[in-house]
């Protein structure tokens, strides 16, 4: 074992291309993660023709490295402009975009790359020490389980949203009514497409997101210089890195239970960054000491989804690399590079290939930090987004829209799209409905449809077996755990808001 190890850090580490490699990917995944509209996956599937004429390792290690970068690079957007440059950065762009209103976007930028790192460093060791063990659970999940861990997903959409509970719940609603847009996974029907051949696929996430995010900005920014209020953006200033470190030495638990949510959520296939980021936001609003801050503001909130999220990426392997199960879109690409290289995923990987194994753990740790300098780069270019005047920057933006919505798949229908959903985003701010919710809502709700139908399906429509499973009983108990929770906090809140405006409160 030893020896393999160091045989895996010769090859890794004393490597030129391994290092070019890594330095290079780093560079393309900032750039990748910046822009809005060219997602993580996107950027691996444009790598991937590169891949020929590299060997496994460095091919992997380019992976392994533009993602993680890219992950992180696309707090820039959120943070700066409002507009998520990954899906993962939807769960705390108003939180992010209310610190840099403020000023402290080069403060919150640095939150952000450091929680990226450690995140990405713990998930690193998850996958080191805890590879085969924690694949098992993999096998522990089926139809039901998936079912009840989605539903999951969208209960913390609610109960972490900026806005009230009802509010959050209607903006949840409508996000999985826009999910039902298109065919059906189940039924292969199509519904809501109004002859449409562009919608036969449902609605397209990311002009969605520009939309709803991005456009909704532009269009309250345009509003209120014509009204005359619309404040201009602070200037950014202050300390990078100090008052991040300083952040994580004093919630260092919470940064060890947010990384570990992100660890095991990206073990499960199919859930990714983008739930590890709503679930730890979530957990870390129901133990928060300040949880009115959460959606306006909130440091907090922004350092657990980004620890949790980053923690996911090397999660994700696990399964990818034990069974073959892709853990998310990356890993699904990244088992087609291995078969054509003549590497086949599974447990004998880690027997054939065990050399390969262990550098690709090293490549994990490499990354993230080469991550740190790169991305210190990236957030002092950023900063100089903040010196340029309101004028100038809404028409940029606007042009940054329209060119991630139309590079998105080519067409001009996800610019219409896009057009659509900044008129709905700028509706739903008016009206305090939360845009993180219904993001959520779009996400898991065709998945959500999907393992519903199915577990009712082979169970000849009993419902009973949505809970007749060991793991999905567990699962259905801590959601109605939540749900109830929340219900009792609301009433409890109510009571105490009817006290203190000196309303009679019934009593039965």
């Amino acid at each position: 074992m030893t020896e393999m190890i160091l045989q895996a850090a010769q090859q890794t580490l004393l490597d030129p291309m391994v290092w070019c490699v890594v330095i290079g990917s780093a560079i393309y995944g900032i750039f990748i993660g910046a822009m809005p509209g060219l997602s993580a996956t996107m950027g691996v599937a444009l790598f991937v023709p590169l891949t020929f004429w590299l060997d496994p390792l460095p091919a992997l290690a380019g992976i392994v490295t533009m993602v993680a970068c890219a992950i992180f690079a696309g707090d820039i957007p959120t943070t700066l402009v409002r507009m998520p440059g990954t899906p993962a950065s939807a769960a705390y762009a108003d939180d992010a975009y209310a610190l840099s209103r403020r000023g402290e976007a080069r403060t919150t930028l640095g939150v952000m790359l450091w929680f990226s790192v450690t995140g990405g460093l713990f998930g690193a060791v998850v996958l080191m020490l805890l590879g085969n063990q924690l694949a098992k659970m993999a096998g522990w999940f089926s139809v039901s389980e998936y079912f009840w861990l989605y539903l999951m997903g969208l209960s913390c959409a609610v109960i972490v949203g900026g806005s009230s509970i009802p509010r959050s719940l209607l903006g949840l609603l409508i996000g999985m009514m826009f999910s039902t847009v298109g065919l059906s996974a189940v039924h292969s029907q199509a519904r809501f497409t109004f002859g449409q051949p562009e919608l036969f696929q449902g609605i397209n996430f990311i002009p969605a997101m520009i939309g709803l995010f991005g456009l909704s900005e532009v269009l309250r920014g345009a509003a209120g210089r014509l009204n005359g209020g619309e404040p201009q953006p602070t200037e950014a200033s202050g300390a990078i890195l100090p008052p991040a470190i300083q952040l994580f030495s004093r919630r260092f638990r919470a940064w060890l239970r947010s990384s570990t949510i992100g660890a095991l959520v990206g073990i499960l296939p199919g859930a990714g960054a983008d739930i590890a980021s709503w679930v730890s936001g979530a957990v870390s609003k129901r133990r928060s000491k300040q949880p009115e801050n959460y959606g306006n503001g909130s440091t907090e909130c922004i350092a657990d989804a980004c620890a949790a999220n980053s923690a996911s990426l090397a999660g994700a392997w696990i399964p990818a690399l034990v069974f073959g199960i892709p853990g998310d879109s990356v890993t699904a690409i990244v088992i087609g590079v291995l078969y054509m290289k003549n590497l086949k995923p599974g447990p004998e990987i880690f027997e054939a290939q065990g050399v390969l194994v262990f550098s690709l753990y090293i490549v994990f740790i490499l990354a993230n930090l080469v991550m740190l300098p790169i991305g210190l780069l990236a957030i002092r270019a950023g900063g100089w987004v903040m010196r340029i005047p309101r004028s100038v920057l809404l028409p940029i933006i606007l042009l940054l829209c329209i060119v991630g919505s139309f590079a998105a798949s080519g067409s001009l229908f996800d610019v219409a799209l896009m057009a659509a959903f900044g008129l709905i985003g700028l509706v739903c701010e008016r009206y305090k409905i939360s845009i993180g919710a219904m993001v959520l809502g779009m996400i898991l709700g065709g998945p959500l449809e999907e393992r519903f139908v199915q577990t009712l399906a082979g169970s000849g429509g009993s419902p009973l077996a949505l809970v007749n499973r060991p793991v999905a009983a567990l699962l259905a108990i801590i959601c109605f755990g939540v749900w109830l929770s929340v219900a009792v906090s609301s009433f409890r809140k109510s009571r105490l808001s009817a006290t203190s405006i000196g309303l009679p409160i019934e009593r039965s």
